[in-house]
């Protein structure tokens, strides 16, 4: 199963209600779409940084799955996705890049 690190930012050009009142509403709206992506396993961690209007989601799925759950949030909060290559695969992966290369040197 794929993972996914979701980079996540406020879009200060979002359309964000003026009134207080409707502000809350939608952040509401945001948090309890937040909240039932993780009780349905999708969004495994979900967090805030620091500066208040940005942070990352872990989601664990398809690559479709992943956009759907951008979109969701869209045109309100912007995201960045990449892929997690588990470190294993990973050093194997440049294990063998890095043997290709240096046989393709020897010749």
């Amino acid at each position: 199963m794929a993972r996914f690190l979701c980079l996540w930012r406020r879009n200060p050009v979002a359309p964000w209600p003026t009134d207080p009142v409707e502000g809350s509403k939608l952040l509401e709206m945001i948090i309890a779409c937040a909240d039932n992506l993780m009780k349905k396993g999708e969004v495994k961690e979900f967090g805030l940084f620091l500066d208040g209007k940005s942070g990352y989601a872990i989601d664990e799925g398809d690559s479709a799955t992943t956009f759907e759950h951008a979109s969701m949030f869209m045109p309100y909060i912007e995201t960045e996705v990449h892929e997690i290559i588990p470190f294993e695969k990973g050093k194997e992966i440049m294990r063998a890049v890095m043997k290709a290369q240096a046989e393709a040197a020897m010749k």
